[in-house]
């Protein structure tokens, strides 16, 4: 590609350069998907319109396509469309290094190097040290938000970050990137959206879970690049309410399931009412009133997945299911016919995904007993097993290297 051929940055527009750069950085994701590759057909005139539109205030996101997910639980997901995707990736592009300055180390989504295992680690860490190497009494209180992402109010959450970005951004583009913000936060994208599946796949998603039945500008949707990491903006106050305000030393969120980690449990109960005010005033949100645990550390808990209890951690019992179920619906594709590439994609892509937790918790027989016992002995043909019971590879990939 010749950058050089392309119109030269204005002072306080985009680039083309960064614009390409978030669409190499977007396509590394979604490239076999439809919409990738129509762009990709011709990416560079596409980049070029995308570019103007930007610069010209005439930008505005297209059609998201909306589907039902049920593992690890039931969700529905807006994808947005591909040029939109690098918009996304643009705007992050040049945000979160000032959120990573401004975000506490103990909230783990979509940051690099933190995640589930981080988070696990964490939890488990500050268990230990609160109790003293397992000698002293502590207590664990976990809660959640309920319906987060559909309850995020748009307004409030733009007002943050228009605030954030003018103290904060110093580039000559600071204007244009508050109207891609704007326009990236108040789009609905239930508006004229593409719906992939039957209707009846709805059924059982509770209202406060759908963008259909959110109040107005409120939610965010989720499946975007840009709702992930303004949902971790979000809650950035609430972060340093809890580790400031409160005083708290152990602490740890991910997205909206938070952990709270103290020697007196008498505390952590007064401390409900006073978190979930804040939430409420604040930020619009509510506690979540049949998800509040508080027990004593031996008893353990429940995070991200694992079970955390004194001296071990180990797999949750959702996590195994949802690992013999994903075995359970890809073997009924080996058995009604030869899986095509897309499939065989899929099929990498999910097995990785529970090896990839599992891997890090003493689970090598439990995942080989799963695998050996329950996978279908289609996929051996097409498929093998790297570093133990670590990976999965495709054959074909293997030998024509």
């Amino acid at each position: 590609m010749q950058l050089s051929l392309f119109p030269e940055e204005t002072t306080g527009s985009i680039s083309i350069e960064e614009l390409f750069q978030s669409y190499i950085s977007c396509r590394r994701l979604k490239r076999s998907t439809a919409n990738a590759v129509a762009f990709e057909i011709d990416y560079e005139s596409n980049l070029v319109t995308l570019c103007e539109e930007i610069n010209n205030g005439t930008y505005q996101p297209g059609r998201s396509i909306t589907f039902i997910v049920e593992r690890p639980v039931k969700r529905e997901i807006f994808a947005a469309d591909f040029r939109d995707r690098v918009v996304h990736h643009l705007i992050i592009g040049k945000l979160n290094f000032l959120f990573e300055e401004e975000f506490i180390h103990d909230s783990y989504a979509c940051r690099i190097s933190k995640g589930t295992h981080f988070g696990i680690q964490r939890i488990n860490r500050f268990i230990r040290q609160c109790s003293q190497n397992y000698s002293q009494d502590c207590y664990i209180l976990k809660l959640d938000i309920k319906g987060f992402f559909m309850r995020i109010d748009k307004k409030i959450l733009f007002e943050k970050l228009k605030v954030f970005i003018d103290e904060k951004y110093k580039e000559q583009d600071k204007n244009l990137v508050i109207e891609l913000c704007r326009k990236v936060i108040f789009y609905d994208p239930t508006k004229e959206c593409i719906i992939k599946g039957k209707q009846k796949n709805w059924h059982g998603l509770p209202y406060d879970k759908s963008l259909f039945h959110t109040h107005k500008n409120c939610g965010l949707p989720i499946g975007n690049l840009t709702s992930q990491i303004f949902a971790n903006f979000y809650m950035n106050s609430f972060d340093h309410f809890i580790k400031h305000d409160l005083g708290i030393r152990y602490y740890g969120r991910y997205v909206d399931d938070f952990v709270i980690v103290h020697p007196d449990k008498e505390h952590l109960k007064s401390l409900i009412p006073r978190i979930k005010s804040f939430l409420e005033l604040r930020l619009g949100l509510t506690l979540h009133p049949n998800k509040i645990y508080l027990q004593h550390y031996t008893k353990g808990v429940k995070y991200l997945g694992a079970v955390i209890k004194p001296h071990r951690i180990y797999i949750a019992n959702r996590t195994k299911g949802n690992f013999y179920e994903a075995i359970e619906r890809l073997n009924l594709i080996a058995m009604d016919h030869k899986p095509t590439k897309e499939e065989k994609d899929h099929f990498l892509s999910s097995m990785n995904s529970y090896l990839g937790i599992m891997k890090h918790y003493k689970t090598y027989r439990l995942r080989k007993h799963i695998i050996i016992k329950n996978l279908s002995g289609w996929w051996w043909k097409s498929a093998y097993l790297s570093g133990g019971v670590h990976k999965f590879s495709l054959k074909k990939e293997h030998e024509s290297r």
